[in-house]
């Protein structure tokens, strides 16, 4: 699987970590930044991974900061992106089999890594469940004005 991970300053740590773990898990990693801990922005790398899911360059994407929420908020800003942000491991299943979401994102200050790898294990191979989550997911498409699109 193709996958963007992004990050920015205070998640960079384990956004290099989660990006060996998935490269020796047999999986393509697109890392758009950043690469140091010098200060940036996060809706700049949550954006990123976000428009590479849209644009079809990446099947699936993974954001870090320092709490999760920021580079989520980024990455769902997206038209076409559902994002959610990962503090246990059933969080990571649901969001995928009721919210169809292509984007994972965690804290770097709140997750270990340890914790971080067990919920990418859950979110990738949970899938979506459709039925009533697939109504519910047509309604967030058509809040962002996607309802009809082909990201998924």
């Amino acid at each position: 699987m193709r996958i963007a991970i992004g990050s920015d300053h205070a998640g960079v740590a384990l956004k290099d970590a989660l990006a060996a773990y998935l490269g020796t898990a047999g999986h393509e990693v697109l890392d758009l930044g950043t690469h140091g801990d010098g200060r940036v922005d996060y809706p700049d790398y949550g954006a990123a991974v976000g428009r590479a899911v849209v644009d079809g360059r990446a099947e699936r994407g993974v954001a870090v900061c320092g709490s999760g929420i920021g580079i989520c908020m980024a990455a769902n800003k997206v038209p076409g992106v559902r994002a959610g942000v990962a503090y246990v491991i059933t969080t990571a299943r649901l969001m995928r089999e009721h919210n169809d979401a292509q984007v994972i994102c965690f804290g770097q200050r709140l997750t270990t890594y340890e914790r971080a790898v067990e919920a990418l294990d859950e979110f990738f191979a949970a899938a979506f469940q459709g039925g009533r989550h697939g109504t519910r997911v047509h309604l967030l498409a058509e809040l962002d004005g996607t309802a009809g699109s082909t990201v998924s």
